[in-house]
């Protein structure tokens, strides 16, 4: 299905691949309508549905990151549509460049967020960082990083600008994107770290009890955590592509190749937001039933996870 898809898509998209050489043309290609169409469609519907689900499920900070990024993509493709009707109109290319480059920043907060919870729940001895501390790290590191690619953007675009400012731009949203792509590779050190400690019960510190409890993974959990790692992996696939983009500069080949974009950047940015619209925290992983080690004793412990104690 995935093949027929991307057969699809780039034979679709290849009809409108021109203009390459055409000075006032900022993409090197004409934006095809119908794509355009097809995504804001897509981030519609996905992003209806998570402000649905927030709401639903009281699941606030999806409002803030998963909706966010929604509504920013819709706005970077209506730039686009326009576009494919006006190719050398710079406002629509300004916004494209900008919103396309930052919307992906806010659902990767929402990883963030998720492990601090799924650790919190499984019992954070086995984590390097405190469940808090996941959320405060990493959610800064990513807004540093969305505000350094949206100054780039903003250097790069504009009327009468010199290829010497061009090129500033574009080497700053390098920096950003950059800098994205270390934050989750460290994220999923740390993630895949926590998740083999767990399994193997090796934890990073001792309680005050001598023991580790820990919370259970069941199948709903399961499934969220795979979630979670599909997700994650989208949105790297995007970083990488983009860093690779950019390091060729807005005259690359990269760059000016359509199917490139709209597979390794948009489609991977659909995956990602229609991951949590299937697997959905708001389902998967029950807050009501959290495993807070400070407070539970032993008793508690036990039948959470029996396995961990020794019958006397």
């Amino acid at each position: 299905m995935l093949d027929t898809y991307f057969t699809s898509l780039t034979s679709f998209i290849a009809r409108d691949n021109t203009s390459a050489d055409d000075d006032s043309n900022p993409y090197g290609y004409t934006p095809n309508f119908a794509v355009g169409i097809l995504f804001i469609t897509l981030f519609g519907i996905s992003t209806f549905t998570h402000f649905c689900q927030a709401i639903a499920y009281r699941k606030w900070f999806f409002l803030y990151t998963a909706v966010f990024t929604g509504s920013i993509e819709i706005a970077g493709w209506y730039g686009r549509v326009w576009s494919s009707r006006s190719v050398d109109n710079n406002d629509a290319f300004t916004i494209q460049i900008i919103c396309t480059i930052v919307a992906p920043t806010p659902l990767l907060a929402a990883n963030f967020i998720i492990l601090a919870r799924i650790i919190r729940k499984l019992g954070d001895s086995y984590s390097r960082l405190r469940p808090r501390r996941y959320s405060r790290i990493f959610v800064t590191c990513d807004i540093t990083a969305l505000f350094v690619q949206m100054g780039g953007g903003s250097v790069a675009s504009g009327t009468d600008i010199s290829q010497t400012q061009v090129n500033l731009g574009s080497y700053i949203m390098l920096g950003g994107i950059g800098f994205q792509v270390v934050v989750i590779l460290c994220y999923m050190a740390l993630a895949t770290e926590y998740f083999w400690r767990f399994s193997r019960q090796r934890p990073v510190r001792r309680s005050n009890e001598g023991e580790n409890p820990t919370g259970v993974i069941d199948r709903r959990l399961q499934l969220l955590i795979y979630a979670l790692m599909f997700n994650t992996g989208c949105l790297l696939i995007r970083a990488i592509y983009r860093t690779i983009e950019l390091s060729y500069g807005f005259d690359g080949t990269v760059i000016r190749t359509q199917w490139l974009f709209c597979f390794f950047d948009a489609t991977m940015v659909v995956f990602a937001m229609y991951t949590y619209n299937i697997f959905h925290p708001g389902r998967l992983l029950d807050e009501d039933n959290k495993f807070p080690p400070q407070t539970e004793s032993p008793k508690s412990y036990t039948e959470l996870n029996p396995t961990n104690f020794t019958k006397v």
